[in-house]
């Protein structure tokens, strides 16, 4: 009888300390989300394919984790897509809380750039690869993440800077350029660009597609975006504090902004309409 009192204390023991460690497994997490956007260039399409994407969370800076099933690969995109407030969710997953160092983006060689040549032809062309972003491009966060919080971080990918042209025909390199910001501690910019129809007596002014704004912090260059259809711009992951936007279009005076446009974390700061 006493043994079976003891084994049954002990096997409820082994319960409490099972049912504790579920507990404090499911307490010891974050959700993290990544969210791709694109600072753009002048080509037509840059079609870049993901095959992994990897973060660092451990003292060992070769230990890396999986955010996502090997069946949910490869993401392919389109980055000339991703303006006007278009992004790409890369991943939403939850991992283990703590400190969260690293990220890496896994490329394969299957890039490619389309440029419009000067007869109004597409061209499709291979984009080089180094080795070393096939094996993977990091990306330092940095971040400690508390268990029970979300944090989506802003990968804002600079196409113009990434696409390096050998000066060979039809050969150009990707070196990617992508800034890093954590939506929870940045804000953005919105608004519309018009302007009126080019030999038009009436003057009628119409929403202006393509039409690239820059963001400025001071005199330092920070991020752009290009216009929609609609006229409509979406600049994010800016973060808290006064910037002055500036557009350049061939058919248009110049503009800048002379007020500063204050920027809050967690806000879209709405500009309004600007015409050209």
């Amino acid at each position: 009888m006493f043994l079976k009192k003891i084994r049954f204390v002990s096997l409820v023991i082994l319960v409490f300390i099972g049912f504790q460690s579920c507990k404090n497994d499911v307490n010891e997490t974050a959700r993290v989300q990544l969210k791709l956007i694109d600072a753009p260039g002048d080509y037509v399409e840059v079609n870049i394919e993901i095959i992994d994407i990897l973060f660092n969370n451990s003292e060992n800076e070769e230990s890396w984790t999986s955010f996502t099933p090997e069946n949910t690969y490869p993401i392919n995109i389109d980055l000339t897509e991703l303006i006007a407030g278009n992004s790409l969710l890369l991943t939403d997953q939850i991992i283990p809380s703590g400190m969260l160092k690293q990220i890496r983006l896994v490329l394969s060689d299957n890039n490619t750039l389309v440029v419009e040549e000067e007869d109004g032809e597409l061209n499709t062309i291979h984009l080089d690869t180094p080795s070393a972003l096939q094996s993977g491009l990091k990306l330092n966060l940095n971040t400690n993440l508390e268990s029970g919080f979300s944090y989506t971080f802003i990968l804002d990918w600079d196409v113009q800077k990434s696409i390096v042209d050998t000066g060979s025909l039809d050969k150009y390199n990707l070196k990617p350029v992508i800034r890093v910001n954590t939506e929870v501690n940045s804000g953005s910019i919105s608004g519309t660009i018009t302007g009126e129809v080019e030999d038009d007596s009436i003057g009628e002014v119409v929403p202006l597609e393509n039409v690239l704004v820059n963001v400025y912090q001071d005199t330092v260059y920070i991020a752009e975006s290009l216009t929609d259809e609609n006229g409509d711009f979406v600049i994010q992951g800016l973060e808290a504090g006064n910037y002055t936007i500036k557009i350049e279009h061939e058919n248009y005076e110049n503009y800048e902004s002379t007020e500063p446009i204050p920027v809050t974390v967690g806000e879209i700061s709405q500009i309004g309409t600007i015409e050209l």
